[in-house]
């Protein structure tokens, strides 16, 4: 019998929680919160990135500068497979809930203390030191939001719209990344270069708290998870997680293809999103202004092609929306790059827009298809530590690699090249799974 018809048959809540459709709602506003502030912290850290390099680590060559702000921007991510099997291991053994309402106080705080750190100037050695130690709990945090959140929604979604409901999480990125953008855009566009550099780029960071507190109080209204509640209830609540995960020849086999299958995802992400701000401003010679608005435009159109592509999923499986779009970065990476690189406004437009459609049909899907991959006792920490150790290679590192190769090289076309090369290897790893689509959630 499929777990959700053991869920809707069970006795309803105590009258003082949220009963129905009302709870799911709010369960799944709580779950999309907590990626909505850690997607925000990275598109910050990325579009004020030039500031940043000032601020901290001043040096009499800027290509250095900016070379250590991404190794910082970097930190987290070598992190994050740590967080991920804490936090999995913590999600999967006493619950997805508790855990969350950790790992928004502990993301939210860390943000907003960036914007509070003192410059090279005033601390000398400290500040980046002290970037650095935040980046680290950032990096804990981000590290177990992905299983832990993404488990939660997909265990809220229910039969037949897993796909939709966890591509709300993916639209949630994209609206944070937009944010981010608009903030530093506007920032940029109406403050003058001293002022950005001595208070400007501290306003995104601190715009953390605020957030992190009206995430803490959604999220404290949330129902746990009625997948793991059953799983407690008939005691398949396992009490060494991580252990399972790794002694399974069958886990261990869903989470290699947790690192190689979002190779789209992490490389797309952070070359198009996090780094084409800073290289179309450096190299291509657009204004700030020019290359966060293209930026922008990007995010928008991304929004609804991942809520699209999540919807379709549902219909016509994971594995063809996940290989077409793959292969079709393949096809259109280079084309589009070129117009990005003409120096126009309006052909790098349509050169972005048409990446992002294509990089929306693996993001608006990856998520609830890693989700699927595993049974509940395990769910948590096998999906976040195969992520996140995929994240952390292909994706955290990305912006460093790119920099470091174009000036090794003085070819501009590295970012491509990048994005096609993994895009291709997830699109035949993404030929080699199992559709998933169509079937309950694994116990």
């Amino acid at each position: 019998m499929p777990v959700n018809s053991k869920v809707s048959a069970a006795p309803p809540l105590a009258p003082t929680s949220p009963t129905g459709p009302r709870a799911t709602k709010v369960s799944i506003i709580g779950g999309l919160v907590g990626v909505f502030i850690e997607l925000y912290d990275n598109a910050v850290y990325g579009f004020v990135a030039g500031t940043l390099a000032v601020v901290f680590f001043p040096s009499d060559a800027p290509t250095t500068s900016v070379l250590l702000t991404f190794v910082a921007f970097a930190i987290p991510f070598f992190f994050r497979p740590v967080g991920a099997a804490v936090a999995g291991s913590w999600g999967d053994r006493i619950g997805r809930k508790r855990v969350l309402l950790v790992l928004i106080t502990l993301m939210s705080l860390s943000t907003a203390l960036v914007g509070a750190l003192p410059s090279y100037g005033a601390a000398g050695v400290w500040a980046p030191i002290g970037l650095v130690l935040l980046r680290f709990v950032q990096g804990f945090a981000m590290g177990g939001e992905p299983g832990n959140g993404n488990s939660f929604l997909a265990e809220h979604a229910g039969e037949g719209r897993r796909g939709r409901v966890v591509s709300y999480a993916n639209a949630a990125t994209f609206i944070a990344m937009l944010l981010g953008t608009l903030f530093a855009a506007v920032l940029t566009a109406t403050l003058s270069t001293s002022s950005m550099e001595a208070w400007g780029w501290r306003l995104p960071f601190l715009l953390a708290l605020p957030l992190g507190v009206v995430g803490l109080v959604v999220r404290r209204l949330s129902d746990e998870s009625p997948e793991f509640v059953e799983a407690e209830e008939e005691g398949e609540v396992t009490r060494s997680p991580l252990k399972e995960a790794f002694t399974s020849p069958e886990i261990l086999r869903a989470m290699g293809l947790t690192i190689v299958l979002p190779l789209l995802n992490s490389s797309g992400y952070f070359v198009l999103f996090i780094y084409m701000p800073s290289y179309m401003k450096n190299e291509m010679h657009f204004s700030a202004v020019e290359g966060l608005l293209v930026t922008a435009i990007m995010l928008a159109v991304g929004i609804f092609a991942v809520l699209f592509a999540g919807r379709l999923s549902d219909r016509v499986g994971r594995k063809k929306m996940l290989s077409t779009s793959a292969f079709g970065m393949v096809v259109i990476g280079f084309p589009c790059y070129w117009l990005l690189t003409r120096g126009s406004f309006a052909t790098a437009v349509v050169g972005a827009v048409l990446m992002s459609v294509c990089f929306a049909g693996t993001n608006g899907v990856m998520q609830v298809t890693l989700a699927e991959l595993f049974p509940t006792r395990v769910r948590t920490v096998a999906y976040g530590v195969g992520y996140n150790l995929g994240t952390a290679i292909f994706g955290g590192a990305a912006p460093l690699l790119v920099a470091s190769l174009i000036a090794a090289t003085g070819s501009i076309w590295i970012p491509a090249i990048y994005l096609v090369l993994t895009s291709a290897v997830a699109g035949f790893t993404a030929l080699r799974i199992r559709e998933t689509a169509f079937e309950p959630l694994k116990r």
